[in-house]
């Protein structure tokens, strides 16, 4: 069974974050809050933590994983980006929106969508999440926990850790999370492409 971390989301305790930091650093794969449902995630390039998710996720290799950032050097260290791609990165976060962008060479293959070289890039605006990123120093892997047949992202900790505590290492309750998933837009070319409509203004976006 998966260790419980009740965390207060909005004056995180080190202490906890200390020891769920620790769980990712020891390849474990974890459920954590963001700004539009819970996540999965795990270490940056761990293969036996990210091949559990793909199975619990039932996902293919086509599906872009997204690595969850701290802020925009994050970034620009594992995707690339010009000026004005960087311009709306810029404006738009920290926020609910997930951005497809080509992947540097820092991105581990394992993550890299076969045919595209592509890499999904967020930088969530929650405490929780980000108290996680900036005590990691990393970046975590990380998919939207939506259950196999489902549309939509879980919301409640004490559900996840019902439904999939013998599959995790640990679940952080930080309370009750936004139902709709984040915004997907495709950065690679300009004008945007909307790939999925979620949480985020996409006017920006659309214009």
């Amino acid at each position: 069974m998966s260790q419980f971390f009740q965390i207060h989301p909005e004056n995180p305790q080190q202490r906890l974050i200390d020891q769920a930091v620790q769980v990712i650093r020891q390849g474990g794969v974890i459920a954590y809050p963001t700004d539009s449902g819970y996540a999965l995630g795990c270490h940056l390039g761990e293969k036996k933590a990210i091949d559990r998710i793909k199975k619990l996720r039932a996902l293919d290799d086509k599906h872009n994983f997204t690595l969850v950032c701290a802020d925009l050097s994050d970034i620009g260290t594992y995707a690339k980006v010009d000026n004005r791609v960087f311009r709306l990165l810029k404006a738009h976060t920290p926020g609910a929106y997930t951005f497809i962008l080509n992947a540097s060479t820092e991105v581990p293959r394992l993550l890299l969508h076969p045919k595209r070289r592509s890499i999904g890039v967020r930088v969530p605006d929650h405490r929780i999440t980000r108290a996680l990123l900036e005590t990691l120093d990393q970046p975590l892997m990380s998919v939207t926990l939506i259950p196999v047949g489902e549309e939509l992202p879980m919301t409640d900790a004490e559900d996840i850790r019902e439904r999939y505590g013998d599959q995790l290492d640990a679940v952080i309750n930080g309370g009750a999370c936004h139902l709709e998933p984040t915004s997907v837009i495709d950065l690679r070319e300009l004008p945007p492409t909307i790939v999925r409509e979620g949480r985020g203004d996409l006017a920006p976006f659309t214009g």
